[in-house]
């Protein structure tokens, strides 16, 4: 069942302050992930709000739809800020875009209401990683794909996917230093596509627990290189314990795709992506 954000009195909008929502790509090659670092180094999330402040001429803070690790990629992410700022909607897209790096783009604006919220009101979110499976490396992407040099076997993959889909405890696919409250998480689908020499792995869920995904490829990486059957992802997940899993995969090649939203909020519709799949798969 999907979950609506309720705002409560502290999310009110003040008189003359207005919601605007944004859909954000990003090439996170050399980015320390999405959130802003304390320690100096460089995020996503500086670079979006500093070019937003300058538009809007006072500070910006924005929140989005799923935090990302150094090094990882984004397509659709969802953004939203409150101003007092009177803009037009061209001016938050093509002012933003002249303000940020090559590697960041805004990709479209909406006003949204107080009851819209970029974390709270996702009722999904959906990543893609991507394998570049070849007997020599990549040289051109070599920070948006992961290269896994050994034949992968992708039946072997999808047997012991299926066996991850549902609610469950993903404790054997979460970090360490994962500060989620709870470790189960619903896993709509997790479908394994071959895609030229690429394999992408495909996975929607209503929420992430830090690496999950990345120790999710890891395991499937290690189970399609034939060093473990299909059934050892259910012995895994039963475990309920990181250490008895697969080495947790590189960031490279992983996109978040898609944040998913009821239909009250209208907000628009982009490709998947990443957009060098498209001769294979819908994107």
């Amino acid at each position: 069942m999907a979950t609506t954000f309720k705002a409560d009195a502290s999310e009110f909008l003040a008189e003359g302050t207005q919601r605007i929502a944004l859909g954000i790509a990003y090439n996170g090659r050399h980015y320390h992930g999405w959130q802003r670092q304390p320690s100096g180094h460089i995020s996503v999330q500086e670079k979006l709000e500093d070019a937003l402040s300058t538009v809007a001429n006072e500070p910006i803070k924005v929140m989005c739809a799923g935090r990302t690790d150094a090094g990882v990629h984004a397509s659709a992410q969802v953004v939203h800020f409150d101003t007092v700022a009177q803009r037009p909607l061209r001016a938050w897209t093509h002012g933003g875009n002249m303000n940020l790096p090559d590697d960041v783009a805004i990709q479209w604006a909406q006003p949204v209401d107080e009851k819209f919220h970029a974390r709270f009101s996702a009722t999904a979110r959906r990543y893609r990683y991507v394998i570049y499976n070849h007997a020599l490396r990549p040289a051109l992407m070599d920070r948006e794909v992961t290269w896994n040099y050994r034949p992968l076997d992708i039946v072997s993959m999808q047997k012991a996917a299926d066996h991850l889909v549902g609610t469950h405890d993903f404790s054997s696919f979460r970090a360490a230093a994962c500060q989620a409250n709870s470790p189960i998480r619903t896993m709509h689908h997790l479908n394994v596509i071959a895609a030229g020499d690429y394999i992408v792995l495909d996975v929607r869920a209503n929420a992430f627990l830090h690496h999950m995904i990345r120790n999710l490829a890891g395991l499937l990486m290690k189970i399609g290189a034939g060093e473990a059957p299909p059934e050892w992802a259910m012995e895994v997940l039963i475990a309920r314990d990181r250490r008895v899993s697969a080495a947790t995969a590189k960031p490279y090649g992983l996109y978040f795709v898609d944040a998913e939203y009821d239909d009250v909020f209208n907000l628009p519709q982009t490709p998947l992506g990443p957009h060098f799949l498209a001769p294979w798969i819908n994107v």
